[in-house]
């Protein structure tokens, strides 16, 4: 009978001492799950130590207190929420507008559907839409009939253009015009090029 006692008392106190164990492990488990759920959602220092004390000193029932009033969204989903919104609102202001009925239009319309108001105009060359604003086609380099072009200048207009250099035969003539015959073969006068100082004649002495 006394052995009966004494092995229900130590099966008694072992369980006693695994649930307890256990109790205790489940404890400081749910105090970490807390601390992470809480920082995954919170930003706030004094939320995240409310919440883990709450774990902490109730157990379980801190652990339904916290289920019920913790946030319902994590700082990751909200910041995924943010992100859709803003490029929501970066479509919504990139969106084309008719300056007309102030509708939304498509980049590919020439003219409003709903006020009829001319929004682009195409190119006689490569029949691609231009804004009205243009001069010139940026697909094909064509100007548009009607409008003059200022500032202008081409790789064909350059290449045209004549070659104004002198020649070697400009040059001999050019040096020959320097010396001139005044009417007899002995006495020659220099006429100077236009820009530079007029040189003294210079006559033969006589008898040469």
């Amino acid at each position: 009978m006394n052995l009966d006692s004494l092995l229900l008392s130590d099966f008694t106190l072992t369980a006693t001492a695994i649930a307890a164990g256990f109790i205790a492990a489940l404890w400081l488990s749910l105090v970490i799950w807390t601390f992470r759920d809480i920082r995954r959602r919170a930003r706030d220092p004094f939320t995240r130590i409310l919440a883990v004390l709450l774990v902490l000193l109730l157990f379980l029932p801190g652990l339904l207190l916290y289920l019920i009033l913790r946030p319902t969204t994590t700082l990751e989903d909200e910041y995924q929420h943010t992100l859709e919104e803003e490029a929501l609102l970066q479509n919504i202001e990139d969106a084309a507008l008719c300056p007309g009925c102030n509708r939304r239009i498509q980049p590919d319309w020439m003219v409003c559907p709903s006020c009829h108001t001319l929004l682009k105009k195409r190119c006689p060359n490569c029949s691609k839409l231009m804004e009205l604003p243009w001069n010139l086609c940026p697909y094909c380099a064509t100007p548009v009939p009607g409008v003059r072009l200022e500032n202008v200048t081409s790789v064909g207009e350059l290449t045209d253009l004549p070659d104004e250099s002198p020649t070697a035969d400009e040059n001999e003539i050019g040096e020959a015009e320097n010396i001139a015959p005044t009417g007899t073969e002995n006495d020659w006068i220099l006429i100077p090029r236009a820009g530079t100082e007029d040189p003294q004649p210079e006559t033969p002495p006589p008898g040469v």
